[in-house]
């Protein structure tokens, strides 16, 4: 296991938890402010204690705010006689009691977070690599992903209609063939491009440049190209081959294929 720091990551980590705590502490007050209201009808205890779970737990910053809830005494005086208040006029204090809050933050919890910032560990079963190797080799992730996506785009794998492993792990495998076949294409194409010092190629419709071929583009290319047979009572009498255009010849030739291919 070998443990990376991001400079960038923990800028990216330290700013959201920063929103984090920010939304958590204008729905807290929010909530103070609808308790304290004349009119409040949230006053039972265990539902303030919901409401306010419910908001750290929305927010994940029950590790760094603690909320108590208190009760708030309003007191009134009110005249036990009528007519003009005197120095001897006699007053009843009522007191009413709404629940509040009290919040804080637990600034040794954020101190102790801050500490990781930007840390995530690499594991590797190859104990050749140095430390820097891996983190090279960690950074093709995005290759990889880009595979993933284009299993559920471009080849629809989902969804699987099967119930047996056996299957399931048969069908995996012909996708599998798919993607190294479709690998290899892409990586034959752009490496003759290279070499023939050809920056791009019109393979997007309408003929839009094209810098990183990839074999949906190729083989849309070619999913006009027609044969045509024609029989004679029930036989072949003659055969049209496909009028490749000059971008299809080129790139068959990049990709190393014969022209005869298209003419057996």
């Amino acid at each position: 296991m070998i443990w990376v720091r991001s400079a960038l990551l923990a800028l990216r980590q330290e700013q959201t938890r920063r929103e984090r705590l920010a939304a958590a502490l204008d729905d807290l007050t929010d909530l103070q402010r609808r308790l304290t209201s004349p009119k409040a009808r949230l006053r039972a205890a265990h539902e303030v204690d919901k409401k306010i779970e419910a908001i750290l737990a929305r927010h994940q910053v029950g590790r760094y705010l603690t909320v108590r809830r208190t009760v708030r005494a309003e007191h009134r005086f009110h005249q036990m006689r009528r007519g003009r208040p005197g120095p001897n006029t006699p007053y009843r204090k009522t007191t009413r009691r709404h629940p509040d809050l009290e919040w804080r933050l637990e600034e040794t919890a954020l101190a102790y977070d801050r500490k990781s910032d930007g840390m995530y560990p690499l594991l590797t079963n190859d104990k050749t690599l140095t430390p820097a190797q891996v983190l090279e080799a960690h950074k093709g992730q995005p290759t990889l992903e880009k595979r993933f996506q284009q299993t559920k785009t471009v080849h629809e794998i989902a969804p699987v209609l099967l119930k047996n492993p056996g299957r399931i792990e048969a069908l995996f495998t012909l996708y599998f063939l798919g993607l190294l076949v479709q690998a290899l294409i892409e990586r034959e194409l752009r490496t003759a491009m290279r070499r023939a010092r050809i920056a791009e190629l019109p393979l997007y419709p309408e003929e839009r440049r094209c810098k990183r071929p990839t074999t949906e583009q190729v083989l849309r290319l070619f999913s006009h190209a027609e044969r045509h047979v024609l029989l004679r009572n029930g036989r072949p009498a003659q055969l049209f081959h496909p009028e490749l255009t000059d971008l299809q010849k080129q790139v068959l030739s990049l990709l190393g294929v014969p022209l005869r291919a298209f003419r057996t």
